[in-house]
């Protein structure tokens, strides 16, 4: 894992790992009833938050998950915010598929950070693992997540079918989304 960059950057973005000092910023977004709605991270507060980020750093020491803290810097100089999540689940290692997920923080929706840390992520992932034969990545949401739906089709993620519901954990039918590595990576 020590060849992985822990920093990716996307414009005014910068995409790391998470870590424990986000842990009361997480927790105050997750205030926002659509983070809730759409995303299974079960927060509530700080503490909640902190057992998140250590699941997500798990992910990293086992490299099975790849999670990033997307944050933003406004003004140079200035302090970057947090305003997004992007992770990699490469759990069928040697499969040729990984599957990618992500949410915004409700101060950053509609200003494009969701499909450029995305579009990030997508990039150093067919890059970092082409070795290992990373070829498409999948992407589902909720099939009313109609958002969701632009963010991955600006991104590049072709729609290529619907995924049935399955309760508990998947309530209502989802849209997969895909993308392929480029033939000359």
């Amino acid at each position: 894992m020590s060849s992985i960059p822990l920093r990716l950057a996307a414009d005014t973005l910068t995409l790391r790992p998470w870590n424990p000092e986000d842990s009361a910023g997480l927790a105050e977004l997750f205030q926002d009833e659509a983070m809730r709605r759409w995303t299974s991270a079960d927060v509530h507060d700080e503490a909640s938050a902190t057992r998140w980020v250590t699941a997500q750093q798990r992910g990293w020491e086992t490299g099975d998950r790849f999670a990033f803290a997307v944050r933003e810097t406004g003004v140079p100089g200035s302090t970057p915010r947090l305003v997004g999540h992007v992770v990699l689940k490469y759990a069928a290692r040697g499969s040729g598929c990984a599957e990618v997920g992500y949410w915004t923080a409700a101060h950053a929706r509609g200003r494009g950070v969701a499909h450029r840390a995305l579009t990030a992520l997508t990039d150093w992932a067919f890059e970092a693992f082409a070795r290992e034969g990373l070829t498409r990545l999948e992407l589902v949401h909720q099939a009313d997540n109609m958002a969701s739906c632009r963010v991955a089709e600006k991104a590049g993620f072709a729609r290529t079918g619907v995924l049935p519901a399955a309760p508990p954990a998947s309530p209502l039918d989802g849209h997969v989304h895909e993308r392929h590595a480029s033939p000359d990576a």
